[in-house]
């Protein structure tokens, strides 16, 4: 059969549907009628399909149709590919890695700048941290309060001051994780990992301008973590708020910008994860 969960009506997956244009490719065609199937709730993340030899009978197509349309799904962040006895093909939720690549693919070619991501950002971030208050846990409190602790003192050398102000998002990046609305959760940490992975600064901005930044936003994340404790979501929502504001201007005091490129696998480690799988 073509994956080894049966449909909620009890029937096994034993051939494949039938919808989708006869003009495109057959690979394109197969990929397709999986989609249908991750669709149609026949089959979840966490679902092996068959071994490529019994889907490639199933769908009637060669070998080489078959490896592209489970390698277009893979590339897609719908199936997760594996080799070995117990290897093959695995539906998987898309990774916000995925997302966040395939957004910076589309904004490429756009003209955007850290300004245009603070806009967005003073509005969804005070929004996200105030819904998030009731939803933390005391594990995520920890984890705030560590994210705030590695950031003091403040770097003795720029690497090391980078790495601080990777953790500064990594703050942020709690509070969505603990948001439940998942468009709002999705949005933000998808601009969390262009703070990530884009940002710079520029090569003249002084020692001091640097720490003067961090010290700005521990002293932010410290009052945003004890307004949280206290499970205070207007204060919450005020102090991020300000924050941004902060966080802007600092920003253009150390001439930071968008590096505007295109963001490959291995700038976010799937080649690796992907090797580990196999």
């Amino acid at each position: 059969m073509a994956a080894r969960r049966q449909t909620k009506e009890g029937k096994p997956l034993s051939q494949p549907d039938q919808r989708g244009p006869r003009t495109t490719k057959r690979g394109d065609q197969v990929a397709e009628q999986i989609k249908g199937w991750i669709t149609d709730g026949k089959v979840r993340p966490g679902v092996r399909l068959s071994k490529e030899a019994e889907l490639q009978q199933a769908f009637n197509v060669s070998r080489g149709s078959m490896r592209d349309a489970l390698k277009a799904l893979e590339v897609q962040g719908l199936l997760r590919l594996s080799t070995g006895p117990e290897g093959g093909a695995t539906i998987t939720e898309v990774p916000l890695e995925r997302a966040f690549q395939s957004l910076q693919h589309y904004l490429f070619f756009q003209n955007i700048g850290i300004e245009d991501i603070y806009a967005a950002r003073r509005v969804l971030e005070p929004m996200l941290a105030e819904g998030a208050v009731a939803h933390l846990s005391e594990d995520d409190f920890e984890a705030m309060e560590r994210s705030v602790d590695v950031c003091e003192p403040f770097a003795a050398s720029h690497e090391h001051a980078l790495d601080q102000r990777h953790e500064d998002i990594h703050f942020h990046d709690v509070l969505a994780a603990a948001n439940p609305n998942a468009f709002l959760r999705c949005l933000c940490q998808i601009i969390n990992q262009m703070l990530h992975k884009l940002v710079v600064v520029a090569g003249n901005v002084t020692q001091r301008d640097y720490q003067a930044f961090g010290r700005t936003t521990v002293a932010a994340h410290r009052a945003i973590l004890e307004a949280a404790r206290r499970r205070d979501a207007d204060a919450v929502g005020r102090l991020m708020q300000e924050h941004m504001e902060q966080a802007e201007a600092q920003l253009r005091k150390v001439h930071a910008a968008l590096r505007q490129k295109l963001v490959l696998d291995s700038d976010l480690g799937l080649h690796e994860r992907r090797n580990k799988s196999k």
